[in-house]
């Protein structure tokens, strides 16, 4: 169907909100507390719109399009709807847009730019420090958070981890873990699914705190290294140093829908780790090891193999697949080790 947003022709799709049509076609509506995996909220108000025939503003992450619907978004009514609901939530915090950690990947900022409102025209005396920083991988600033949500609706119907909710009431609404405990208390496992979702810089990962900042890095698509579900993952890494900042979950993809485990949002540190192994090692007699080459190890792997088979059978080898590696590789594995090697003893480890 089509539909007109400022009187431009949009194709929509049976189903969709006005958001999601005006995303696909390029149009910009603020909008905060919506997200693709947690659907419509309502509780931001910022992405409002005119619609004809409809009395009032709607916020167009919950209307539904319709043939032929006429939609307008930067109207005066509008615009000073949106400014107004801006205004209370830059000066109901502490949006220290210099120093946080999710500066220039902030989306209270973007709506603010948007807008042309550069500070909060109102002061709250009652902003006291909030911070839990209890957990092992995650940091926590309730006076960045904009009570839009998506962290509550993310843990609980996401990835159902049910730890966290909105606790207390009005001015004082907060996120809370568990029955008000500190993250590192409660039931959490550090998924860091909420981190990933969180519109400003109310929930962050430790991890890559200071580091460097969203423009100051470089995105790389790849698959996590660990077990054989197959999550991608986007490395974030240093334009200048090249080491890794953090990890994220790449939300168009199929396997993952941009949801990970504590294993692959935080467990890079291998990467550069001071014990990694660079190349192979052979033990010598004395039981220490000597640095060598790669064939020379795989000479040496390919003898020993071959002494065991002929001394003592096939049967006396057996061999444990990866689930690090793809499917094309375990495959090949245990191709080599039933007509090489000559045995059925081969087994695969899905749980690391």
């Amino acid at each position: 169907m089509n539909i007109i947003i400022n009187g431009k022709t949009c194709h929509a799709v049976e189903g969709q909100t006005i958001l999601q049509t005006a995303k696909a076609n390029g149009i910009y509506i603020p909008s905060l507390c919506w997200h693709e995996k947690v659907g419509a909220a309502g509780k931001c108000r910022v992405c409002v719109v005119e619609v004809e025939g409809m009395r009032g503003l709607q916020t167009s992450c919950s209307v539904v399009v319709k043939e032929g619907m006429k939609v307008e978004t930067r109207t005066e009514k509008i615009l000073e709807a949106q400014k107004m609901i801006v205004d209370l939530l830059l000066s109901n915090g502490r949006h220290d847009c210099i120093s946080c950690a999710q500066n220039g990947a902030c989306e209270l900022q973007d709506v603010a730019y948007y807008l042309g409102i550069e500070r909060g025209s109102m002061v709250y005396h009652d902003l006291e420090d909030n911070r839990d920083e209890s957990s092992e991988f995650i940091s926590v600033d309730r006076t960045k958070c904009i009570s839009c949500g998506r962290c509550v609706a993310a843990c609980q119907n996401t990835v159902t981890n049910d730890v966290l909710d909105f606790g207390w009431r009005g001015h004082g609404t907060e996120i809370v873990f568990d029955a008000d405990k500190p993250m590192g208390e409660s039931n959490c496992v550090q998924c860091g699914e909420c981190s990933q979702i969180c519109p400003v810089g109310a929930i962050t990962d430790k991890k890559a705190k200071g580091l460097a900042r969203p423009w100051e890095t470089r995105r790389t698509v790849t698959v996590c290294p660990y077990c054989g579900v197959g999550c991608q993952i986007a490395v974030h890494t240093d334009r200048l140093t090249g080491k890794i900042v953090k990890t994220t979950g790449v939300e168009t993809a199929a396997t993952n829908k941009g949801m990970l485990c504590v294993k692959g949002r935080y467990g890079y540190d291998f990467v550069e780790h001071p014990d990694r192994l660079k190349m192979p090692l052979i033990r010598k007699d004395d039981g220490t090891f000597r640095e060598a080459s790669w064939e020379e190890a795989i000479q040496t792997v390919a003898d020993r193999l071959r002494d065991i088979r002929d001394k003592h059978g096939a049967d006396s080898i057996m061999a444990l697949a990866s689930a690090k590696v793809t499917n094309e590789e375990n495959y090949t594995f245990q191709k080599f080790i039933r007509t090489v090697i000559g045995t059925h003893n081969i087994d695969h480890c899905a749980r690391l």
